[in-house]
């Protein structure tokens, strides 16, 4: 229970420092919405304090002081009311995310739990069967998709499987012929849309899992209760998943922890690539269009699920190692 509490208090404080960094971030950013706006409207002639007081109110531009805001923006945080964006005007920002939130979970999500289960898998039968080929073929594969980067892989694929085999569609999460609902056409169609995010993800970040539980299996295969439980008879199988593999797999289930807690943020550049409508590709339009709403709500949004994710990790960590908890 001490221990709980002390993983709770640490939360706690630091998802209130997270929440004021949040809030000022965007505001260390040069530039404002307003400035961007009046830029377009200057093309057109000189543009007059009433007309910049009126995009101010339209685009509703925090006024007052710095501590001002700071109070509204609480208010904002515990309402989850963070206001109209101002790249989408005069969508509300809650609508935007709440629109763009199943797809990124879905594509990503999914993903990143593949990717760890099939990782974990080959780097235990990698590290158990080591210096065969069953060895070498999964760690030289891996550390070859590792060094390509998300944007190189999208664009590959983007182009070899969407625009020259016509294998896939090239952009967008459905067809605009296709009405949005849960029908099996648009199910399939959404599928589809979502394969070359889905592969480019699932290529790039497969060979970390497999390169790190393999690492950490072969370290833990030379420890004492390895060789204990090898010489009293048990099954190859059972040494590996019941004694070395579960120990093995700390260090994965961390950056497992982060990753998942991560995927609400989305893949930015592989969403941005494909054009694919997630919480990435918000978030770059949003930076891009300095929407200090929906800015302020998907950086709130990543960093909270990273920190819950985080301490769930912390929790399992205690369960299935005790020494942690002293």
């Amino acid at each position: 229970m001490k221990y709980l509490l002390q993983k709770l208090v640490l939360f706690v404080l630091t998802l209130w420092a997270a929440v004021t960094l949040n809030f000022v971030l965007p505001r260390l950013m040069p530039g404002s919405p307003t400035d961007a706006a009046l830029a377009k409207l200057s093309q057109n002639g000189p543009v007059t304090d009433a007309t910049k007081k009126a995009i101010e109110a339209q685009l509703g531009v925090p006024s007052g002081n710095l501590w001002d805001q700071y109070v509204s923006y609480l208010h904002q945080v515990v309402t989850l009311d963070f206001g109209t964006s101002y790249t989408f005007y005069p969508q509300p920002v809650g609508d935007l995310v709440a629109q763009a939130l199943p797809y990124t979970l879905i594509l990503v999500g999914v993903v990143t739990i593949l990717a760890f289960v099939l990782g974990t898998l080959i780097g235990v039968g990698a590290a158990w069967k080591r210096g065969t080929w069953l060895d070498s073929l999964p760690t030289l594969s891996g550390s070859f998709m590792s060094t390509f980067p998300y944007f190189w892989t999208a664009l590959l694929l983007l182009f070899f499987l969407g625009y020259v085999l016509h294998w896939f569609p090239t952009t967008g999460a459905y067809s605009a012929t296709i009405t949005p609902g849960f029908s099996g056409q648009f199910i399939g169609d959404a599928l589809q849309h979502a394969m070359l995010p889905a592969i480019t993800i699932l290529v790039t970040s497969l060979g970390g899992w497999i390169i790190g539980m393999r690492n950490a299996m072969i370290n833990t295969l030379g420890d004492d209760y390895v060789t204990f439980a090898e010489a009293n008879g048990l099954r190859g199988r059972t040494v590996a998943v019941r004694y070395a593999a579960r120990n093995a797999i700390l260090p994965n289930l961390t950056g497992f922890g982060l990753a998942l807690g991560g995927v609400v943020g989305g893949s930015v550049l592989v969403e941005q690539v494909f054009g694919y409508p997630g919480i990435g590709y918000l978030l770059f339009n949003a930076v891009i269009g300095q929407d200090y709403p929906l800015m302020q709500a998907l950086f709130l949004m990543i960093t909270v699920s990273v920190l819950i994710a985080n301490f769930i990790v912390d929790v399992l960590y205690g369960v299935l190692d005790p020494r942690t908890r002293r």
